[in-house]
Formats: structure tokens, C-alpha cells, sequence
């Protein structure tokens, strides 16, 4: 089979194989995907910046206009020994993968087909397609893991000749993740800002990233429903501290419930995993938090996120009824709901 597991991709890119004319980069991860795209673009050795080398279509193009990559793909080039067919944005589009199945069954001689896909789920025409081509690779895109991070990291410091503190790498760890652009952008923004310092510090993190080690209400939120009982008693009093309402809170939670169980209804309905439903998100999940939203979908159950709305719910109305319990209603309730996170991460149902 013409694929590569996302832990085998960064290694297959810095060695192509030339028998590989139809490379299909895929995942819910976007930035990702067009970070490897325009990885294995380069590879190719042809000015990217040269319209008659490098042939840059919209899948919606390629769906309007049934075997119009077939077409380019078929062109003789002119100034150049080969073409770089490079398609963006495609998905389950009909045309667009009849064009590749074509393709596949007679591959170009004077062509490198290049296409950017959203995450397609085991099954989906053009995945299917390139997986089974001789002259086809896929290559799927998913979510930085930890590791994956500290080699942006890594690579972002050897690049612009700096060295990094560990307590200012824990924190601007911590920061990161979810999306590789938005990943490197954070890092670049810091390393232009630690410029002609040598090492960047904590306080430099800090600097641009605000103060990593403050807790949100989003936090609070997040470690309830991940089951960090500690985590989420140390945000909430935080939060209390600073001002922030039990109202607010209570508020805040029912909302990011709500937008949960809509997206776990589509896991469930549309046979998608936590990561394509997350990426696929609107409003979209910020970057630093889409790990822990990945992390709820697939432990809390339908019906779970159903109890916990009914408490929260419950718990509004108990405040507005006794505004001088408010706080200790709040907790009370969040902490059942941590309860219930620490049980379901466990496996237990």
C-alpha cells in the first residue's frame, strides 16, 4: 500500500521516492498539510515562484471542470523537464478523484501531481485511490504530539542561533500545540523578539506569550473535564482571586458543553475522530486548547456531557436563588464534574 503513518512522514519527505508522482498530504492539522506540501514542493527542484513550472490549482477548480488535471498533467512542458501539478483544498470532490484514479492507472511521464486534502477518513474516494497506486503516497497529518513540538522548537533555535532556558521551554511548551503553522508563527515571534540575547528566558516567554503560568477560565474548564480534580480546584481559586463570577464561570462551561456535545454528535453521525471534528470547528477551537478538547470527545459519551450540562443548569439556577453560595455551589458542581472526567479518562463508563 502507496501510505506512510504519520510518525514515518517527515522521514519519507526528506527522501522522496521518484516512483511517487502522485502525493496526496492530508489530515486534520492544516497548517501541518501545507507545511509538508510545500516540503515535498521544494523537493521537486523546480522554481515554485515559475507559472509555467509550477501549476497551482483550487480542488473546486478541478470539480467544475471534470479532467482538467488529467489535462495538466498531460501537457508537455516546455521549459522545464517536469511540471508540478500542486492542488489545494480538496476533499471528497467527485471529479477530483476520478482525475486521480486516471491518473494512477497511467501515470504522467512529465508530471508530479501534488494535492493538500482535508482529513479524509478511511474509505474516502482519493485517499483510497492514492493508497492503492503504484505511483501514488499518502501522507497523513495529525496533530503535533509533544515530541513533535520540541522539534519545532529545536529547529526554530538552531535556525536563528539561540538557546533557550528549560524553565522558558516548559513554559512555552505549554503554550503550543494543535496546528504547526500557528505553532512555528508563536516561535518565530519569540526568537525575533530574544534576537541578539544568546539565550531566551522565562521572562521573555512571558513577554510575548503573556503570563503562561496564569490560570483562565478556560483552564479551570478544561482540567474539570479532563478529570484533574487539583488542577481545576488550583484554576477555580485562582479565578475567584482574580475577580471572576461564579456566574461567569457556570456560564462559560455551559457554552463550551454545549459546543461539545454538538461536535461529539458529529463524531458519532459522521464517523469522524475527535481531531477532524476539532479542526473542522466553528468557531475554531484556539491551538493551545484543541489537545485537551480532542482529549473530552473521545472520553465523554453523549450522554455524560448530557449530565454535566443538566448540573450546570441545575447549579445557575441554585445561585441566583442563594447569590451568597454562589461560589461554593459553582465548585461543588465542577468538582462533580471533574469526578466524572477522572472516571471516564479511566475507561471506566
Amino acid at each position: 500500500m502507496a501510505q506512510k503513518k504519520a510518525h514515518e512522514v517527515d522521514s519519507w519527505l526528506a527522501r522522496p521516492a521518484a516512483e511517487a508522482v502522485i502525493v496526496l498530504i492530508y489530515g486534520p492539522d492544516r497548517g501541518l498539510v501545507s507545511e509538508r506540501a510545500s516540503a515535498f514542493a521544494a523537493k521537486t527542484g523546480l522554481p515554485l515562484d515559475d507559472p509555467f513550472s509550477v501549476v497551482k490549482i483550487d480542488a473546486a477548480d478541478v470539480e467544475r471542470d471534470s479532467g482538467r488535471l488529467v489535462d495538466e498533467a498531460r501537457t508537455v512542458p516546455m521549459f522545464s523537464p517536469r511540471r508540478l501539478i500542486w492542488v489545494r483544498n480538496a476533499a471528497a470532490q467527485k471529479s477530483l478523484a476520478d482525475d486521480v484514479k486516471a491518473l494512477a492507472a497511467d501515470p504522467p511521464r512529465d508530471a508530479v501531481i501534488l494535492i493538500e486534502a482535508q482529513d479524509l477518513k478511511k474509505g474516502a474516494p482519493l485517499r483510497t485511490i492514492v493508497e492503492g497506486a503504484f505511483a501514488g503516497m499518502a501522507l497523513p497529518c495529525y496533530a503535533d504530539e509533544a515530541r513533535d513540538i520540541e522539534s519545532v522548537i529545536d529547529e526554530e533555535l538552531r535556525t536563528a542561533g539561540l538557546n533557550m532556558a528549560m524553565d522558558a521551554r516548559n513554559a512555552l511548551r505549554r503554550s503550543l500545540g494543535g496546528d504547526r503553522l500557528a505553532t512555528r508563527g508563536e516561535i518565530q515571534k519569540l526568537t525575533l523578539y530574544a534576537m541578539g540575547k544568546g539565550e531566551i528566558s522565562l521572562e521573555d516567554v512571558k513577554d510575548m506569550t503573556g503570563d503562561v503560568s496564569a490560570l483562565s477560565l478556560d483552564d479551570a474548564i478544561d482540567a474539570a473535564l479532563g478529570g484533574n480534580i487539583a488542577e481545576f480546584d488550583a484554576a477555580f481559586t485562582k479565578q475567584c482571586q482574580t475577580g471572576s463570577q461564579a456566574a461567569q464561570l457556570l456560564a462559560t462551561a455551559t457554552r463550551h458543553l454545549q459546543n461539545i456535545h454538538l461536535m461529539r454528535g458529529e463524531m458519532e453521525n459522521g464517523g469522524r475522530n475527535a481531531s477532524a471534528v476539532v479542526a473542522a470547528a466553528r468557531p475554531p477551537v484556539f491551538f493551545s486548547r484543541r489537545r485537551a478538547v480532542e482529549k473530552t470527545l473521545s472520553s465523554w459519551s453523549a450522554a455524560a456531557l448530557t449530565r454535566a450540562l443538566t448540573r450546570l443548569q441545575s447549579t445557575t439556577l441554585q445561585t441566583r436563588r442563594r447569590p451568597d453560595l454562589a461560589v461554593a455551589l459553582a465548585r461543588q458542581a465542577m468538582l462533580g464534574i471533574a469526578v466524572e472526567g477522572a472516571r471516564l479518562s479511566s475507561g471506566r463508563r
